[in-house]
């Protein structure tokens, strides 16, 4: 008899010093937001603004209310 090979390739294993994780759903437009409570009054706008931070990357977005 033959030697069965297997067909599925072993996947990479996750080296501790990766940065670089879940960076892909970032450059593709799927953020993490989670609100941050440093900001929370907008002197320009004169309004109560939500600041949200990405999770994976820390990109930065407002919305005011």
């Amino acid at each position: 008899m033959a030697d069965i090979l297997p067909f599925k390739r072993p996947a990479r294993k996750k080296r501790p010093g990766e940065i670089h994780k879940g960076k892909t759903l970032c450059r593709h437009g799927f953020h993490k937001w989670v609100i941050s409570k440093d900001k929370q009054f907008d002197t320009r706008q004169g309004k109560l603004v939500t600041l949200y931070v990405c999770a994976r990357c820390g990109v930065h977005k407002t919305r005011a209310l």
